[in-house]
């Protein structure tokens, strides 16, 4: 007796098991020509920022003083990206990155931390400008994937502001700075993405305020004239002309480290390799977001509570790290 249901379910099993490649193939070149596309998008754009950019420009990462008694700060404003860390005490301290404009003078300098050995290595190897580090930490500085010039080894780098007392008056010439590391690295890609944000999911925020123990961070949203961005301010006071038009508050683990100061207070380390929860904030919205690095070469990829992409706006970037 024939079998038609079964024979019909055999035959259907057979060819599709023949078409199986056919249909990956084509799914393939589908998903190839989109990244392609993707790929054609940025070329020509900043990795960092999303604006246009010429190819080649080598990446300077700056220490930045964060004490009341160092602002205003000279050369934020002209940041592709600024890092906010947590130091001794409660207090903060930056991490400037240029790549697309340099400004005349970056500063005042500070010191580096055993935190931005990890942060940097995603850069491939950035020059970096820092006033110097304990000496329990010079071997780790000078064999990590960056190019450390400080005063004691380019000294023409950097300059002294006769106006400022020390050691809040150092300054970095970024020109100077990359002339004395000629093996820095070109900016590239770090995880980030760029473009017109989340249909769904926003909710619409004036502030947004970061609290360390001893240091404060408040982010207004502002139209503004001319380019629309988040207003900076530092314990309470305003900083001038810096207005990133994204800010990342990234959850991650802050632990002690084996390093402290000469008042016995314990330096903090910010662990930037991982995963956790954060919140992105862009065009007057707040998105909710998950971050991951998957190691010190890798950058930090952002993403909804979906697993899509969450794209940053197109302009200066802040990331502000804040203890989970």
């Amino acid at each position: 007796m024939p079998r038609p249901v079964r024979g019909a379910r055999g035959a259907a099993r057979t060819s599709f098991g023949r078409l199986l490649p056919v249909v990956l193939a084509v799914l393939a070149a589908l998903t190839a020509g989109c990244q392609a596309e993707e790929r054609d998008e940025d070329e020509g754009r900043s990795p960092f920022t999303g604006r246009p950019a010429e190819s080649g420009a080598r990446v300077l990462a700056v220490k930045v003083d964060n004490a009341p008694q160092a602002r205003p700060h000279t050369g934020l404003g002209e940041a592709d990206l600024v890092y906010v860390e947590q130091v001794e005490a409660g207090l903060s301290r930056l991490v400037a990155v240029y790549a697309d404009r340099l400004p005349e003078r970056v500063g005042p300098v500070r010191s580096a931390r055993e935190s931005d050995i990890e942060l940097l290595a995603q850069f491939d190897e950035p020059a970096l400008a820092y006033s110097g580090v304990q000496s329990r930490l010079r071997d780790e500085v000078a064999d990590a994937r960056l190019v450390p010039v400080s005063p004691d080894t380019a000294p023409g780098a950097y300059l002294r502001d006769p106006e400022r007392a020390a050691p809040h008056n150092l300054y970095a010439r970024p020109a100077a700075v990359l002339d004395a590391a000629p093996g820095a690295g070109e900016a590239d890609d770090i995880g980030f993405v760029f473009g017109e944000p989340p249909a769904e999911g926003g909710t619409r925020v004036e502030r947004h305020r970061v609290d360390y123990p001893n240091a404060t961070f408040d982010f207004t949203w502002s139209e503004g004239e001319g380019t629309p961005g988040w207003q900076v301010a530092m314990d309470g006071t305003p900083v001038p002309g810096v207005s990133p038009a994204t800010v990342v508050v990234q959850e991650v683990t802050v632990r002690d480290s084996e390093y402290g100061d000469s008042l016995g207070n314990v330096t903090p380390y910010t662990e930037t390799v991982g995963s956790g929860d954060a919140v992105v904030l862009r065009d007057g919205q707040a998105f909710e977001a998950e971050w991951e690095r998957r190691g010190e070469r890798s950058g930090t990829e952002f993403t909804t509570p979906d697993g899509d992409p969450l794209r940053f706006a197109t302009g200066q970037v802040w990331v502000v790290y804040a203890a989970a």
